[in-house]
């Protein structure tokens, strides 16, 4: 049975390897390899994220117009994301249901940005049902898709009515918990 060109190259490069250099040499070389190699990253190299952006020029719009004084409003901080009737403007609070409505046990997810601190927040938006859509204010139901992601992936989207899981399915209005952090 005859070799492969590649078995035969292979053969070659490893009896030349052989004859030039020996077993100590090559693990001095693959030591010293291996204990230089984690100082490259310390070498001086231009990176992109290393670049100082201004704050503001990162913010979107909805974050540089955001407040923190109502949250029966469409621009406070926590309404990022929030598609729907806020329930501070139907007996509810910010993050509780109004009486006779029930939370959905599902929510959908938005990150905001505080201004007062300048930190970022995972926020959970919950859908209160049981009870037909409050008769709130003009300016207490909101669509403020900031960063919202296609209908592809549900747990972001604000366009669906998160009534799965209660009595009711009837919409009433929605509420915006902290969850944590945002890294």
């Amino acid at each position: 049975m005859t070799a492969s060109l590649f078995d035969r190259l292979g053969e070659k490069a490893a009896r030349y390897l052989a004859s030039h250099a020996s077993r100590r040499g090559v693990l001095g070389k693959v030591g010293t390899a291996l204990a230089i190699a984690p100082a490259f990253p310390l070498l001086p190299v231009s990176r992109a994220e290393a670049e100082e952006k201004p704050v503001s020029a990162s913010l979107t719009d909805f974050e540089r117009k955001a407040q923190t004084k109502d949250p029966d409003k469409c621009d406070y901080w926590r309404h990022c994301a929030i598609d729907g009737v806020l329930c501070g403007c139907c007996g509810g609070g910010v993050h509780t249901c109004p009486p006779g409505t029930e939370p959905s046990p599902v929510s959908w997810i938005g990150t905001c940005r505080n201004p007062a601190d300048g930190l970022s927040y995972v926020i959970a938006y919950r859908d209160c049902c049981g009870r037909a859509t409050c008769n709130a204010p003009a300016d207490c139901d909101c669509n403020t898709a900031d960063r919202e992601m296609p209908i592809y992936k549900p747990q972001t989207s604000n366009d669906i009515i998160w009534c799965f899981g209660t009595k009711s399915t009837t919409y009433h209005c929605s509420t915006s918990a902290i969850i944590g952090k945002a890294s």
